[in-house]
């Protein structure tokens, strides 16, 4: 069993040591990840300039790009064998609901997946992460019960999401939709030195909603919320209509 494992938080990330650790149990692991935070990139590619891959004394590569420049470089010329799965995170911080399209962790599991290889993107939906050091047992729960599916689906990857808890404290896994989550007061306008207006995007207030069913409410409630994505986007039951719409005459 080869498993490629990537992150958005960087190389350094707490996350994607504890992962990486965990994916040894069952398998031999490659590391590659970028050498830097790239929360919020998501599917996005550098092709503006060349990549520069470097390899580190344990045996990790760091790349200057995005995750799905990290997942493309590893499976187009760093691994000499090809992987079973792409599992990707711990990330530092929830990916649930409309958090996907924006995730670089989901965006990395997603390129493996459109490459042809099964994968897994895992967040954890806290900040202290001495408490997702706690969830180690049922990391390795998960991790063994993913390789051993016997046929993964197709343009499917499973998006995790681990309740900020601690491990002992976990009620169990439940297989959810995704929810729905809203952003406001995310702009906070400042000025630089020189009194031009400027924008940092991120923070203001977050609000949640979802069935029984999502992902937000079983990390609510103190579960593990597993999402099986598909990466196709069309809304099938629309076709019909849309072709109705006679838009070209």
């Amino acid at each position: 069993m080869n498993i490629l494992v990537s992150n958005d938080d960087g190389i350094l990330a707490r996350g994607l040591a504890l992962l990486a650790d965990v994916c040894r149990t069952v398998g031999s692991v490659t590391v590659v990840a970028p050498d830097r935070e790239q929360s919020g990139t998501s599917h996005s590619l550098t092709l503006t300039r060349p990549l520069r891959p470097v390899r580190r004394p344990d045996g990790a590569f760091q790349v200057d790009g995005t995750p799905t420049d990290c997942v493309l470089l590893a499976l187009g010329a760093l691994l000499d064998v090809r992987p079973d799965f792409v599992f990707s995170g711990i990330n530092h911080g929830p990916n649930m609901g409309e958090d996907v399209l924006y995730s670089g962790t989901v965006a990395a599991a997603m390129e493996g997946l459109s490459l042809g290889i099964p994968g897994v993107a895992i967040s954890f939906a806290g900040q202290d992460l001495e408490l997702m050091d706690t969830q180690r047992e049922w990391l390795e729960r998960l991790v063994r019960g993913v390789v051993r599916v016997p046929q993964f689906p197709k343009e499917t990857l499973l998006n995790i999401n681990l309740p900020n808890l601690p491990g002992d404290a976990i009620k169990g896994i439940r297989v959810t939709t995704l929810g729905r989550r809203v952003f406001s007061e995310s702009l906070m306008e400042t000025k630089d030195p020189w009194g031009r207006r400027m924008y940092w995007i991120g923070g203001g207030q977050i609000s949640w909603s979802g069935g029984e069913d999502s992902d937000f409410r079983a990390v609510q409630d103190g579960y593990i919320s597993v999402t099986p994505l598909h990466v196709d986007l069309t809304n099938y039951d629309l076709l019909e209509d849309v072709r109705k719409w006679r838009l070209g005459e």
